[in-house]
């Protein structure tokens, strides 16, 4: 299992993604006209063989409307991981009382696409997607002419994402539950293939939240200069879509 997608809801999808791909040398590669049905619509980024999705709401009353209303403006919405296999999961879940609120079943092109979005109140901190594809080499949300569009020239990949609350633990071992995953004790990461997710104690406040979205890059010192000119450098962090990039070695 390992870390495939990380989300943004924002009210502003086009500016937001034109400013991530200019400052990570990025690129657009596809909108999924499916999630129509959820109100919304989206851009797909790659980073590699991860990808970053932007959602907006193109409907009234969708879930990310109401998080953008509640939260104020963009934030970090949705965490999809990839699993070799979904049945196996699906009866996990069963066993430990997670409740599936959506079930993605698509074909397309050769390529089966699955996924299961968890009840978001049962896991905290974001809507959680475990995902399967097969073959294991494509990403169906993202199209099937992704690789095309891959720049590694400033960074690899997603590499780890963190959530905030005032009781961390708990939001912990709400995701060890939903993941299967069981940690070190004393730990506050769990640790996926090539990806981690860590909980982080906010004392400010009272929300679970997704406060940052790790990158990993050989070129940190070009891409924090690079986002210190375009302005999107604030308190020694990459800051953009209500999130903050932190970069990763």
């Amino acid at each position: 299992m390992r870390l495939r997608q990380l989300v943004i809801a924002t009210s502003e999808i086009d500016v937001l993604a034109e400013s991530i791909c200019d400052l990570f040398e990025l690129r657009r590669t596809f909108s999924d006209p499916e999630l129509i049905v959820f109100g919304l619509a989206n851009v797909l980024i790659p980073l590699g063989d991860t990808f970053l999705e932007l959602v907006t709401p193109v409907k009234e009353n969708t879930s990310a409307g109401r998080f953008l209303k509640k939260r104020g403006g963009d934030g970090g919405y949705m965490v999809i991981v990839d699993s070799p296999d979904l049945e196996q999961e699906r009866r996990r879940l069963e066993t430990v009382e997670m409740d599936i609120v959506w079930h993605e079943n698509r074909k397309t092109d050769g390529i089966h696409g699955q996924s299961l979005h968890l009840h978001p109140k049962q896991v905290g901190g974001a809507i959680l997607s475990i995902d399967n594809m097969t073959p294991t080499s494509s990403w169906l949300w993202a199209g099937t002419d992704w690789r095309k569009d891959i720049n590694k020239s400033l960074v690899s990949h997603l590499s780890g994402v963190n959530i905030c609350g005032p009781h961390p633990d708990n939001l912990l071992s709400n995701w060890e539950k939903a993941l299967g995953k069981k940690t070190t004790i004393g730990s506050n990461s769990i640790n996926l293939e090539r990806s981690n997710i860590n909980f982080i104690m906010n004392t400010q406040s009272q929300s679970e939240y997704v406060s940052a979205f790790q990158i990993h890059t050989e070129k940190r010192s070009e891409v924090e200069k690079r986002a210190v000119s375009k302005g999107f450098f604030t308190n020694n962090n990459i800051h953009l879509g209500g999130i903050d990039f932190l970069l990763v070695e």
